[in-house]
């Protein structure tokens, strides 16, 4: 293992970014790895819509390239499971009910009364007991990308968790100041869909966020249309009219988060949609989707002959360090021991 590790060390010492000539656009890109942190606030039959709105950009995600390991999904109620649903172990997000999101492969990280303002605040700034389990931790470091979506029940300044508590404006611009400090994100795109909704990213003072909301300040978000045969709303507009966008998105696609920002406009919103572009140092309109909603890496393919032979020092050092490495075998089956064992007794 110390021989393979001095190879590798050696090898990127020689090699530099000039010699296998990158461009300039890829050399500059800090965004490493991305992840998504989905929220529905919500409990009860008729909040409904909001498992829907969360399980549809979950779904999003995840067909856009970012795995289970890298999504952390808190779900307040388990509608699938409800006595009232007539199709057990399904939700719908529109009335002909095309799409199954809730699946057979959803990955619930917190659920029911799991979904607090704590664990989702100690969630985002790593604030967690030592005994959390890696699928319940947000392990994003300063080259990750991190999308935030929030639904729910929410106000001027506040969004509400289990019709029991809230967090605040306020409260979530700091813990965003956190994560900033701990090196803990390279961007956010930050996206919610509430009433109000506005007001949960005024207080932002965070470098490197980019938020969008589906109301403003003093205007409610509204949901879009009923499915008879379950009773309720099923889906929010805004939310509906994002995953309508998400759904003509591809790995490959050349669409950006500039042209995702101006989906529902208010004549089929209602709502006016609320944007913060001046945190965010890049121009949305050249940022593309993948960059928040998929894991999509660039690569830059080159037939540039590299030389990667070792200098004369080099490969001395490399012989000496494989003379010391000795490995055997440790004899798993002694039975020349056993044997005479058992002739002395």
């Amino acid at each position: 293992m110390k021989m393979l590790t001095l190879i590798v060390y050696i090898c990127l010492t020689l090699v530099s970014c000039n010699e296998l000539d990158l461009p300039k656009k890829f050399s500059d890109s800090t965004h490493t790895n991305n992840w998504a942190v989905l929220v529905d606030t919500s409990r009860f039959w008729f909040n409904y819509r909001h498992v829907a709105n969360v399980l549809s950009v979950y779904r999003s995600v995840k067909r856009l390239g970012i795995p289970d390991s890298q999504i952390i999904l808190m779900v307040a109620d388990d509608m699938a499971c409800n006595p009232r649903n007539p199709r057990p172990a399904t939700v719908f997000n529109n009335a002909n009910q095309n799409i199954d999101v809730y699946g057979d492969d959803v990955e619930v990280d917190y659920r029911g009364y799991e979904v607090t303002v704590e664990n989702f605040v100690r969630l985002l700034t790593g604030r967690l007991p030592a005994n959390t389990p890696r699928s319940k931790r947000l392990l994003t470091d300063e080259g990750s990308n991190i999308l935030v979506y929030m639904t729910g029940h929410g106000g001027d300044g506040f969004l509400k968790f289990q019709d029991s508590e809230e967090i605040t404006s306020i409260e979530l611009a700091d813990a965003f100041q956190q994560m900033w400090a701990k090196k803990r994100y390279n961007e956010i795109f930050f996206m919610i869909d509430t009433c109000q909704a506005a007001s949960m990213f005024q207080k932002f003072y965070s470098p490197g966020i980019l938020a969008v909301a589906s109301s403003l300040v003093g205007e409610d978000s509204l949901s879009h249309h009923v499915d008879p045969a379950i009773g309720v709303y099923i889906i929010d507009r805004y939310t509906y009219y994002a995953l309508e966008f998400l759904e003509r998105v591809e790995p490959n696609s050349k669409k950006t988060m500039g042209e995702f920002m101006e989906v529902c406009p208010k004549r089929v919103c209602i709502s006016t949609v609320g944007r913060r572009t001046d945190l965010f140092e890049r121009d949305p309109y050249r940022v593309p989707i993948t960059d928040f909603f998929g894991s999509v890496r660039r690569v830059e393919v080159s037939d540039a002959v590299v030389n990667l032979t070792l200098s004369a020092d080099a490969d001395s050092v490399v012989k000496k360090s494989a003379k010391k490495e000795k490995f055997r075998f440790g004899d798993l089956l002694p039975i020349d021991t056993l044997l005479s064992r058992t002739a002395k007794a």
